[in-house]
């Protein structure tokens, strides 16, 4: 008896756990209530662009002319440093150790040049003396022509001696070269941004995904702004843009132009790696502003804002911006 009814009960069972997990899956979801509120325009007409702090100098990612061991790191993060200032040393003993060969090489070179004059001042002094007998019955013309000779020879030999100096000069001047190469060095006067690199590790040379040391001068902090190609048309140059700290919208700062790079390029995304994915095309814009009035830092992101006009689609055209361009 139990079980003629037992199957019908979890059938129905089933049935209602199956109702009301249909029900209860189709609920809306609820929207997530915002940590922050996003920056909203101060302008009725704008154009919003992303963009990046970074420094006035841009961010300079530093290498290396050569590569090698780091044998020494001579600034830290947050350092300020003056143009030519030594950044890293890398290792020079083996080029010293050429150093030395090629000024050995210099020495002898010039001791040969020493001894290439002696030669050639006593060549000279016996053709000075044939040549200064009157009487040609006193030598022979075979003496005459072999002491002229030599003494060819022997200028010959210096003037030989002497390119050689200027060679070996030249390699000491290369290996020099080399040696200070091998100190990389502040190509602006700037701060410290970043350090990748430490004693010991391999550095490198060419283009790198991360750079072996980072430097930027923040006398002032730049914003490079991103703008949709299709609202490059309605930029205007002239126009007020104003910025917010993105993630909080209370840091707010007004911005001037700095300038525009005339060049559209492909947008990427705001990561800074090298690879990233290419959206659409953007006219670059670069505003700044004093690094005091807000508490950023490079590579942070901010939400900016430009005055634009409004051009509606029926408006006379005496107002676009190529009406001149276009009447004739």
């Amino acid at each position: 008896m139990q079980t003629k009814y037992t199957l019908p009960l979890l059938a129905v069972t089933g049935m209602l756990f199956a109702v009301y997990t249909v029900i209860n899956s189709n609920k809306p979801t609820p929207v997530a209530i915002a940590v922050t509120e996003p920056a909203s325009a101060p302008f009725k007409a704008f154009i919003a662009g992303a963009g990046i702090i970074e420094a006035q100098s841009r961010n300079i990612a530093i290498g290396t002319p050569l590569p090698g061991i780091v044998k020494a790191v001579a600034v830290k993060v947050g350092d300020q440093v003056k143009i030519d200032a030594p950044l890293f040393y890398l290792d020079d003993r083996d080029t010293r150790a050429t150093l030395a060969i090629k000024l050995a090489d210099l020495a002898k070179a010039k001791a040969d040049v020493s001894a290439a004059k002696a030669t050639f001042t006593d060549a000279k002094s016996l053709n000075d003396l044939a040549e200064a007998v009157t009487d040609r019955r006193a030598i022979s013309a075979e003496e005459l022509l072999r002491r002229h000779n030599a003494m060819l020879i022997a200028k010959a030999r210096l003037e030989s001696t002497q390119a050689i100096v200027q060679q070996a000069e030249a390699a000491v001047a290369d290996t020099q070269t080399t040696l200070s190469r091998l100190v990389v060095r502040a190509p602006v006067e700037g701060e410290v941004l970043q350090v990748n690199i430490r004693p010991g590790e391999f550095a490198q040379a060419g283009s790198l995904n991360t750079p072996l040391l980072v430097l930027g001068n923040l006398d002032q902090l730049h914003v490079r702004v991103d703008i949709d190609e299709n609202d490059a048309w309605r930029f205007n140059k002239n126009s007020k843009a104003v910025a917010f700290l993105r993630g909080n919208r209370q840091f707010k700062v007004d911005l001037s132009l700095a300038y525009v790079e005339p060049y559209v390029v492909p947008k990427t995304s705001l990561t800074g790696d090298s690879n990233e994915r290419v959206d659409t095309r953007v006219l670059q814009v670069l505003y700044r502003f004093d690094r005091k009035q807000l508490p950023l830092y490079v590579g942070q992101q901010m939400d900016v804002f430009i005055e634009a006009q409004d051009y509606a689609p029926d408006q006379d055209s005496e107002n676009h911006p190529d009406a001149k361009g276009s009447s004739s």
